[in-house]
């Protein structure tokens, strides 16, 4: 059988207010075509399929009409929710899907047995089981009683995350004996590389989880939430496939890709990279070396390629940032958008603070990284420190996954 691993797509994502939806649309074009190559049996899709946890009827539309391109191609599908799903409003067309060969998991049911999947051959009999286990939130992972201390809370988590991937290896072999199995997760694997682009989560991502956890059971794990495609240490194969386009600046140098296993030959994936629809460029220099790199880009005829400017310069001055601002808006090279514009100064004169914070934009800064800010005007001891930062990254994880969230 022939298995297609993927994940994080967030669909709706804007990346500098910019829909990516045409992007998304070019990718699941090939993702179809691909799969009819390949005769794929069996697709995979390990987290974040939406971007914001109350998707936009655009974002709901595009995920269906990818469901109705992908079931076309006589391709069972198996998707689980993530971090920034809704595990209501995947879960709600469930039954529906079901009838069409589609298995949603969006968030971990009341049994565990509910996650595991039979995959049937065109005999009829069982080939593999799929333990689909969706992103797990605290509240799947520890009771409110479990771990007094920040460190008891961190190893409540990690213990939860474990043996949830080994209770859904015994009913795996306990239901279908001898049968192979691959695991689904979305979660924070230590010792990864990450990108701009994915929120923490579990207190931070300071309850990584050690691969080793997973023991040796399951044949693949198939992994989603981290952007940057990448194998994880561990007794047996498991991967993030990464995001199939970038969704941040910081991972336009990225190769991004699917895997593709056949489990009649072994359970090490192929990497297939995912064409490059739209390039994503950082212009940087001072105000004579960008506005020549913006007046000699090629043409081109893919989408429009997006572009943040970053103006270095020694010292401040203020008709170079008004200069930067006539050079950007006046900008109008076909098939090339701006996005994001800054200046950085490395010499600040005296006195001009403030006009270094005008010119720094909200955007660039994280919620972890104001708050950062904010704890170091206090005088805490390292015990106290951790339980605040703790319940702070507790509260933004519970802003993050709110079903009103919207833009």
């Amino acid at each position: 059988m022939k298995i297609l691993h993927t994940a994080d797509w967030h669909i709706g994502k804007k990346l500098h207010k910019h829909d990516l939806f045409a992007d998304f649309e070019l990718f699941i074009d090939w993702l179809c075509q691909l799969i009819t190559e390949e005769e794929i049996a069996l697709l995979l899709i390990s987290g974040d399929i939406f971007d914001l946890a109350n998707p936009s009827s655009d974002a709901r539309k595009q995920y269906y009409q990818a469901l109705i391109k992908l079931q076309k191609l006589d391709c069972k599908i198996v998707a689980t929710g993530g971090n920034h799903d809704s595990p209501a409003m995947l879960d709600a067309p469930k039954e529906i899907l079901r009838e069409l060969d589609i298995s949603i998991i969006g968030g971990l049911p009341e049994k565990l047995e509910d996650t595991i999947i039979p995959v049937f051959n065109a005999e009829e009999k069982v080939e593999l089981v799929i333990a689909a286990i969706p992103f797990l939130r605290d509240a799947d992972l520890r009771s409110a009683n479990e771990g007094i201390t920040y460190e008891d809370r961190i190893e409540a988590i990690r213990n939860g995350i474990e043996h949830t991937f080994k209770n859904a290896a015994e009913i795996c072999q306990d239901q279908f004996p001898d049968v192979p199995a691959i695991a689904m997760g979305h979660l924070f694997a230590a010792g990864i590389e990450t990108s701009d682009s994915e929120r923490d989560i579990q207190i931070g991502n300071q309850a990584a989880f050690s691969a080793s956890q997973f023991g040796n059971f399951f044949n693949y794990v198939a992994l989603g939430h981290i952007h940057k495609p990448q194998r994880v240490s561990a007794e047996i194969p498991v991967f993030y496939s990464g995001s199939p386009i970038p969704l941040s600046f910081s991972e336009r140098k990225d190769d991004k890709r699917i895997l593709i296993l056949d489990s009649a030959n072994s359970w090490e994936p192929k990497s297939v990279n995912v064409p490059n629809f739209r390039k994503l460029l950082r212009i940087t220099g001072d105000l004579n070396e960008i506005e020549f790199k913006l007046n000699t880009l090629e043409d081109h005829d893919h989408l429009d390629h997006l572009i943040e400017v970053d103006l270095l310069e020694e010292q401040y001055d203020a008709q170079k940032i008004y200069a930067l601002d006539v050079l950007v808006n006046s900008f109008n090279k076909p098939g090339y958008e701006i996005v994001k514009q800054r200046a950085e100064f490395k010499n600040k004169l005296k006195g001009t603070a403030e006009l270094y914070a005008q010119s720094q934009q909200l955007q660039d800064l994280k919620p972890t990284d104001v708050f950062s800010e904010l704890i170091t005007t206090h005088d805490y001891d390292e015990a106290t420190k951790n339980e605040i930062w703790s319940a702070f990254n507790e509260i933004l994880e519970e802003i993050h996954q709110s079903d009103n969230t919207a833009e």
